[in-house]
């Protein structure tokens, strides 16, 4: 039985047992005003407490022989009811349930205050490999994914945050905060789900980078024109990966180890022109002095036309629209871009 249907069996036992604790008392109460004309509402209401909960305080006015067979009557069943509710509170704390929804309810409030984060669709090999990689750079992500035992899997990583549903839904796309969200990773192993959930996420936020696997190279082009804006087949960069391996191992082991251990050294990171100081701005690479000044080193750029320039020209101008790719440890990289922002 999964965690919702025993959300669901508990809540419905709470009900019924909070019922018949509700009718007992109406019962009582009117059982005792009909037997004893003297009690008023509130008294017989009184009386009905103090019976049912076998308090021992002593009756508001005396009861007839009718009134204690009545009482005895009362207490019994109360006995029962009681033994119910107990029952089913009990199992509902056992269960875990309602700790784990009040956690779950908790993730939810973090993941609305949430800008500028990833959302991660399915958390399968590659949406775990993906999710747990964003982590080590340390980007806020949010996974979403329908299946029970995934989110469970999810629930081993406290970094992570998540969503149980259909990711192809605008609602759940939603409760993903999508609109303040940077980016979308849609690892679903279905080409058709992946579809769904670009075209639902292109639709809610235009502004979205959008990433998507592809099991079947004829889905490429339909979830390009669905919105995608890169889409990955896992099977080809594999085989295309032992081929490096075998072809260029050193080269290969040298880029993973630049690429996947960013953050414990050297690290390959993206700078942007576009706060560039206005002393720089019309000066080549060469006169900003990047490698003595940072320690940094400019091994390639991305112009404003979506080209890559590898290995570029000290005498290349810089301009803000230009996109700079870094080498460097974490300082170097810090170092050189205050260095772009502040001209120091």
């Amino acid at each position: 039985m999964n965690r919702q249907k025993i959300w669901e069996e508990n809540i419905r036992t709470l009900s019924i047992a909070m019922f018949f604790l509700v009718l007992t008392v109406l019962v009582g109460t009117a059982g005792y005003m009909y037997i004893n004309e003297a009690y008023s509402v509130v008294d017989a209401l009184y009386m009905t407490v103090i019976t049912i909960s076998t308090v021992g305080f002593q009756e508001v006015h005396p009861l007839s022989d009718v009134g204690k067979i009545f009482t005895v009557f009362l207490i019994f069943i109360s006995f029962g009811i009681f033994g119910y509710l107990a029952s089913a509170i009990t199992r509902f704390i056992l269960d875990g349930v309602f700790r784990r929804n009040l956690k779950d309810y908790r993730i939810v409030r973090k993941i609305e205050k949430l800008n500028g984060h990833v959302i991660v669709c399915g958390f399968g090999r590659n949406g775990k490999q993906a999710s747990l990689e964003l982590i080590e750079h340390g980007e806020n992500v949010v996974v979403v994914d329908s299946n029970e035992s995934a989110i469970d899997r999810v629930r081993a990583f406290p970094e992570l945050l998540f969503i149980q549903g259909d990711a192809t839904m605008e609602e759940v796309l939603d409760m993903a905060n999508i609109l303040e969200a940077k980016a979308l990773i849609t690892a679903i192993p279905n080409d058709a789900e992946n579809v769904y959930v670009v075209l639902t996420a292109r639709e809610m936020n235009p502004g979205l980078k959008i990433i998507s696997r592809s099991s079947n190279s004829q889905s490429d082009s339909k979830l390009k024109r669905a919105g995608a804006d890169n889409v990955i087949m896992p099977d080809r960069l594999g085989g295309q990966q032992m081929a490096k391996l075998v072809a260029q191992p050193d080269v290969v082991e040298f880029l993973d180890n630049i690429l996947l251990q960013s953050t414990k050294g050297v690290k390959l990171e993206e700078v942007s022109c576009q706060d560039l100081s206005g002393c720089f701005v019309g000066r080549s690479i060469k006169e900003l002095n990047v490698r003595n000044r940072s320690g940094a080193n400019i091994i390639g750029l991305k112009d404003e036309e979506g080209g890559y320039i590898y290995n570029p020209s000290p005498e290349l101008v810089l301009e803000k629209n230009y996109h700079l790719f870094v080498l460097g440890n974490k300082e170097q990289v810090s170092s050189l871009k205050d260095l772009l922002l502040n001209g120091i």
